[in-house]
């Protein structure tokens, strides 16, 4: 993969020939492969490459951005021209205005982002991938009589930044994923579940075997699913759920989320909104990581950065702009999206504890397992955390029985102050990651 080197440099001198006393520009190129079967046939295979270009002009304070995905000479002119019109229109704004130079990446590190043999494998190899993970599934068991499908996947992605000022740096990235969806029966019922894994080598991937076996165990254990009455219990979540509460909290410690005081952490930096068993990391500089990446989307380096300290929240995430806004420093958390910048965590983990997850079941008397949230019931300025869930009860420390149709509810910042429990098996499987955790108290909302 190739970016032209002449594109980024020609539309910043550009605009800088039309009046911008400053502009930015990051360019990404994209391919991508996916095949998906379903009960062994193939059902898609498609093939896809991608260019786009975002881009920021700035007539002293006042600021425009524009994108484009047809990099043709007249395309790019036409972009460049449409922002600086804008710029020279839209309101000064004090905190609009490109990082400080010097704060800018002087060498990239190595982070090892990029497998260039592990695209090479052929279109037939890589459906039999997804045929091996899909016939592991319905080999597990005569109830898995039926599947959703299964998919293998690669992308390979460049990204280049620059500035007016001549700044240029640019990095590559490799990733790969293979997914199945298997379909368990039980006389009339049907319960459908799911597994995957990714990586950034596609020879660290899980046995396709594995995965399937995995999706297969995971939609059986749901057969007999029931409600379960209203009340207030214990309720752990397994490590793809505790995920998206991890999420949540990134959310509300967004530097857009809070400078438009739409987050339940505004005014919160300092002060503990957790229990001292919570360690919450974002690291954008982990080798080979799938978040991982050299700099962020204004050409500062990525770190590590401490988001919550044994329940005290020590850092937002902000990029330039916002933090100019809180009068604070870039935590280098920028992305390009779209044609403007925002803000995004690289590989958010929540630290694991030393617990196994057994223990903190065998912990629990009466109470909920999750495996599953269903819908977007979080309340991002207050907090308030309302889900449907799927799972498992607990009876006396024990996985007794399969729950749908039930709603987990409470509010976050309750919730993180009673977790009781943090487990040892936290895997990297995403770009955000956690363990198991035990949450003391929660409604479960069922008949």
């Amino acid at each position: 993969m190739s970016l032209d080197a002449d594109v980024l440099p020609a539309v910043l001198a550009r605009a800088t020939a039309l009046g911008a006393t400053a502009a930015d520009g990051f360019l990404v190129e994209e391919r991508q492969f996916s095949a998906s079967v379903r009960l062994g046939e193939v059902d898609t295979v498609t093939h896809s490459q991608e260019q786009r270009l975002s881009l920021r002009v700035f007539h002293g304070r006042a600021s425009a951005a524009a994108s484009t995905s047809d990099l043709s000479r007249a395309s790019l002119e036409r972009v460049v021209e449409q922002a600086w019109h804008l710029a020279r229109v839209t309101a000064a704004d004090p905190h609009a205005g490109l990082p400080d130079p010097a704060e800018l990446v002087a060498r990239l590190p190595d982070l090892d982002l990029e497998d260039p043999a592990g695209h090479d494998l052929a279109p037939e190899d890589k459906i039999a991938l997804a045929r091996r993970a899909e016939a592991a599934a319905l080999g597990v068991d005569p109830r898995i009589d039926n599947s959703e499908g299964a998919e293998c996947w690669d992308r390979r992605a460049r990204y280049a930044y620059a500035t007016s000022a001549g700044f240029a740096r640019s990095y590559t990235t490799s990733s790969f994923g293979l997914s199945v969806s298997p379909v368990a029966r039980r006389d009339a019922e049907m319960q459908r579940d799911a597994w995957y894994t990714m990586a950034r080598k596609r020879a660290r991937l899980d046995d396709p075997e594995a995965v399937g076996r995995t999706a297969a165990a995971r939609a059986l254990r749901r057969l007999g699913a029931r409600k379960v009455a209203t009340r207030e219990v214990p309720v752990i979540f397994d490590p793809e759920t505790a995920a998206g509460l991890v999420r949540a909290i990134a959310t509300a410690a967004s530097g857009p989320s809070l400078y438009r005081r739409a987050s339940f952490l505004v005014d919160r930096l300092g002060t503990r909104i957790a229990a001292p068993a919570v360690t919450i990391v974002d690291d954008g500089a982990l080798p080979a990581a799938l978040g991982s990446r050299p700099f962020d989307g204004e050409g500062l380096a990525t770190r590590r950065t401490t988001l919550v300290a044994e329940g005290v929240l020590e850092s937002y995430l902000l990029d330039t702009y916002s933090a100019r806004k809180l009068g604070l420093r870039s935590t280098h958390h920028a992305v390009r999206d779209g044609s403007g910048v925002g803000v995004a965590t690289t590989n958010l983990i929540l630290l694991p504890g030393t617990a196994s997850p057994a223990d903190l079941v065998a912990s629990v008397d009466d109470g909920f397992y999750v495996t599953e949230l269903i819908g977007f019931g979080v309340n991002g300025v207050t907090g308030d955390y309302s889900r449907g869930a799927v799972g498992l009860w607990i009876e006396r420390g024990r996985l007794a029985y399969p729950v749908e149709e039930v709603t987990v509810a409470g509010n976050l910042l309750d919730m993180l102050a009673a977790v009781d429990g943090v487990a040892n098996d936290l895997v990297l499987r995403d770009r955000t990651a956690a363990p198991t955790i035990k949450i003391a108290r929660m409604v479960v909302a069922g008949n």
